[in-house]
């Protein structure tokens, strides 16, 4: 499907926040998703995957949480997630939603939320958050605390890696044991052998084609199964 892209900006709390714009060429009603960040910020491979989305029929947003500001280093990277306001960053990422929900393109109103690492655990944040969401994809994001996790009304599907040494495999079972108390639809995938970051084709370290391509798949049909 052709697709068109441009940088905009929309509107949170009466600040302007900058964000990545893509969608279907062609006139119709496509449902809308978020896209976040990895703590390296709005870089290429993000923008990258909006355009993927939108060309598999989404309308999406790519907030930009550092506000122009990306690391290429491990180092600046975590500086810059270090010094992220992460309420704030919510707040952005769902007024992301509520632009996008504002389209005439975009139906149903309630839209998707996906994201990776930093990022990912913001789209289950926001997911637990904002009632504009109707549903959420984490890619290796860390789990919400029960608390935070009994907040979650929408289906959610997590993705993971085996050998994510930051996330251990302890941490992701407690997350789908509250994910099974709130009785929302959920999916738990763990991939053998995958690092973190195993579906970023710009890292050929942790880059995992196999995994990478599932999860792809899964996270497509998993909007479309509940966003259309």
């Amino acid at each position: 499907m052709e697709t068109t892209s441009q940088m905009i900006e929309f509107s949170c709390d009466g600040e302007r926040v900058p964000g990545f714009l893509a969608h279907p060429v062609a006139a119709g009603k496509y449902p809308g998703v978020i896209v976040i960040q990895e703590w390296w910020g709005l870089v290429a491979h993000i923008k990258d995957v909006a355009e993927r989305l939108a060309g598999e029929g989404f309308v999406t947003l790519a907030p930009d949480l550092y506000h122009g500001q990306a690391a290429g280093e491990p180092d600046e990277a975590r500086k810059l997630a270090m010094a992220l306001d992460r309420e704030r960053a919510v707040k952005e990422c769902s007024a992301a939603g509520a632009h996008l929900a504002f389209f005439e393109n975009v139906l149903p109103k309630k839209v998707g939320v996906v994201g990776w690492c930093m990022g990912g655990g913001l789209s289950l944040s926001t997911a637990a958050h904002n009632g504009v969401i109707g549903a959420a994809v984490c890619f290796y994001g860390r789990p919400l605390e029960r608390d935070d996790a009994l907040r979650l009304r929408v289906p959610v599907l997590g993705l993971y890696g085996e050998e994510d040494k930051g996330i251990p495999l302890g941490l992701i079972q407690d997350f789908e044991r509250h994910l099974i108390e709130t009785k929302v639809t959920h999916q738990i995938v763990v991939y053998p052998s995958a690092p973190h970051a195993f579906f970023n084709d710009t890292r050929p370290e942790a880059y995992r084609a196999e995994a990478a391509e599932d999860a792809w798949r899964r996270t497509i049909d998993w909007f479309r199964q509940h966003l259309i």
